[in-house]
């Protein structure tokens, strides 16, 4: 899989994307990760990529031409499944929509700045948009970073045992029971003695009924579309 991502400050996206599963993914050659710096094809001599907003509002916008050129110049040497804006009104991210995206083989991910991006690059260069939340953060790259990460971890080989993300929170819609680790007691504190009877049926059960009182309790609108 490959990941290109625009970015006016690409480098807010180092440390993210250098470590941890998304980094040991990239050195074993698992996934792609590319970061274009926009102002490549910014205009005149100081590389500009923004301009005043039309109409008088407050804010600077990002240019149309640069961000027009720079995915240009990446759809002239392959074929993108998805080209991404992370935007604040954009369809909020979902497990299901990150383990749709790692199934996928190239993307680009357009990470906004200032007061936003030129409408006309959402009309006609952008097939998606994602949000990280009902929130506005300085810029896309971080919002970008997670969107990588969780795509990147779904992908077979990223993690050491596969079967971790098979269990995590909003995988079925359910989040995830309490997890434990040793001592099975510290400052009178115990692990439920069903996590220590070696029975894998019993435990079982008792993660499914954890789940779903979790999500019961603190997040009961998932429950109508969990998977039972």
């Amino acid at each position: 899989m490959r990941i290109d991502i625009l970015s006016v400050v690409p480098e807010l996206l180092k440390s993210p994307l250098g470590y941890s599963i998304v980094g040991r993914a990239i050195k074993n050659g698992l996934v792609d990760i590319q970061v274009h710096n926009i102002r490549k094809y910014g205009l005149g001599s100081r590389k500009t990529v923004d301009d005043y907003c039309y109409g008088g509002d407050a804010g600077m916008v990002m240019m149309v031409e640069p961000v027009f050129k720079m995915i240009n110049e990446l759809k002239s040497q392959r074929e993108y499944d998805e080209i991404i804006y992370m935007s604040p009104d954009g369809e909020t991210l979902t497990q299901g929509i990150s383990n749709e995206l790692s199934l996928l083989g190239n993307i680009i991910i357009l990470c906004g700045h200032y007061k936003g991006i030129d409408e006309r690059i959402r009309e006609h260069l952008i097939t998606r948009e994602i949000s990280v939340g009902d929130y506005v953060v300085s810029g896309g790259e971080i919002p970008a970073a997670i969107l990588a990460d969780s795509i990147v971890r779904l992908i077979p080989g990223a993690l050491t045992d596969e079967t971790s993300a098979l269990s995590d929170s909003f995988q079925d819609n359910l989040i995830s029971p309490p997890v434990y680790t040793r001592p099975a007691e510290f400052n009178g504190w115990k692990v439920p003695d069903v996590l220590l009877s070696g029975n894998p049926k019993l435990i079982r059960n008792w993660q499914d009924e954890q789940a779903e009182k979790r999500t019961k309790e603190r997040r009961p609108g998932l429950l109508k579309d969990a998977i039972r």
